[in-house]
């Protein structure tokens, strides 16, 4: 029985431990740079941005959270409804499982392995079939047009984020993530590899369909007005 303690639970019992630990705190700061980001645009826009839940609207990203898994789940008559279900999940799963392999400090990863830049490359290309899921799933040709706009999208700057992180790995000359950033301890591979860290930055603004690459989320705004 203390063996099947030892090789078993606390092992588990760690792993979702650190799980917890991250993922709890990475999903507050997704809230709040929302909440910033609202507020900077708000700003751009001469309005005033979330400010009515809570102080300074400080709340709002909670209000929002809650309401996104407190209200009711519409589902299309048409729609086939494993695949409508379970895209979401999938696309949520895949975004967390790639922080197994960032290190947040000397020795603080959940899963330390050598291919770490590959499991990223393969986290990030799954993701791609959520968004073709829940496209297809919703048995409209508008949402799956949609989708396949924006794996297309997706697809398209993989490849350019795909060639600057090989410029990485040849000054590292490692796959793994904590030896590339023990790698950069007396000088960041930003400074030599500026013009690829702008490619990089503006790849991955498309990548997550934030502004001004975030057209296949605004299908209204195409034929409004």
């Amino acid at each position: 029985m203390s063996g099947f303690w030892s090789l078993y639970v606390w092992p588990t019992a760690i792993i979702v431990a650190e799980v917890i630990a991250i993922v709890v705190p990475l999903l507050l700061a997704i809230a709040y740079f929302t909440y910033a980001e609202r507020k900077v645009l708000a700003y751009s826009q001469l309005r005033k941005g979330p400010n009515v839940v809570g102080p300074m609207g400080l709340f709002q990203p909670i209000a929002d959270g809650l309401k996104l898994l407190m209200k009711e789940t519409v589902i299309p008559s048409g729609a086939n409804r494993i695949v409508f279900v379970a895209a979401p999940m999938v696309t949520f799963t895949l975004a967390l499982a790639a922080w197994a392999v960032i290190p947040f400090g000397a020795g603080i990863v959940i899963s330390n392995i050598n291919a770490g830049i590959l499991y990223l490359f393969a986290i990030s290309s799954l993701s791609v079939y959520g968004i073709i899921m829940a496209g297809w799933a919703s048995n409209s040709r508008y949402a799956f047009l949609g989708a396949l706009r924006s794996a297309a999208q997706m697809v398209s700057y993989e490849v350019s984020i795909g060639f600057v992180l090989v410029t990485v790995l040849l000054c590292a000359g490692s796959l793994n993530l904590s030896d590339i950033v023990m790698a950069q301890s007396h000088v960041w591979f930003v400074i030599p590899l500026l013009p690829m860290a702008v490619v990089f930055f503006i790849s991955g603004l498309a990548e997550t369909n934030r502004a001004p690459f975030d057209l296949p989320e605004g299908e209204s705004e195409l034929v409004a007005g």
